[in-house]
């Protein structure tokens, strides 16, 4: 638990949904943002944002962050999660859970993904076998848009990312990144993100030209945007 300390000395308890709110400042950070996890709600601002301004946007956000928390709060424990016969979404297909001791390696074999024992090791390996099979379709998504875009020429390579806090990025080298997770998610959705980090290949920036092309290719890409900041932290 945090107790934010208001400007006057008093302490104020923010609470979501019985869940005490951590406030976490920062004099490098720019913008507020809420983070929700299981039992768990962050709010980051920078030093100066008065204490009205953030019980405002706490305020605002307060149902969505409720329903968050009631979504993790309904979801199986881990090892349930990833047990025999559990469901994985896999870039747009469902994919059934197989523990299987004699596998030594994740393998699909049709809609099945057999992994090793013992059952506490399966998330790890369902990681393991994701990073590896989402880079050959993330690339010709990548690939894909670029070409749409007329910038296949400034891409460089496609990366498969762990990066926490980040979906995608692109370097100025041209080469890109998604997140693995990404393939837990509707292919409108992987799609966006993909197309979000082609277009920096020509604008590395969120400039109004950067999001004219966007709209382009993807008009109703604020639905897969709102999507993503909704329902992301549950993939």
């Amino acid at each position: 638990m945090l107790l934010w300390m208001l400007g006057d000395g008093a302490t104020e308890d923010w609470t979501v949904a019985g869940v005490r709110v951590q406030v976490r400042r920062s004099a490098r950070r720019r913008t507020v943002a809420l983070q929700v996890r299981p039992g768990e709600v962050v709010l980051y601002a920078p030093v100066h944002v008065p204490a009205a301004r953030l019980q405002d946007f706490l305020g605002e956000r307060r149902a969505w962050a409720a329903r968050h928390l009631a979504q993790y709060a309904a979801r199986p424990v881990v090892g349930r999660a990833f047990g025999d016969g559990a469901a994985l979404p896999f870039m747009g297909e469902c994919l059934t859970l197989r523990l299987d001791p004699a596998c030594r390696q994740p393998q699909r074999v049709g809609p099945d993904l057999r992994l090793p024992g013992p059952p506490e090791d399966a998330e790890r390996w369902v990681e393991a076998w994701t990073r590896a099979a989402c880079l050959e379709p993330y690339t010709a998504l990548v690939t894909a848009c670029a070409r749409t875009l007329g910038a296949e020429e400034r891409l460089g390579r496609v990366r498969v990312s762990g990066a926490g806090g980040r979906w995608g990025s692109c370097t100025s080298r041209g080469d890109i990144r998604l997140h693995w997770r990404l393939s837990r998610a509707p292919l409108e959705v992987l799609r966006y993100v993909a197309l979000h980090e082609a277009a920096h290949l020509l604008e590395l920036n969120h400039s109004p030209r950067y999001w004219a092309l966007v709209a382009r290719v993807m008009p109703e890409h604020a639905a897969q945007r709102r999507w993503l900041k909704e329902n992301g932290q549950l993939l």
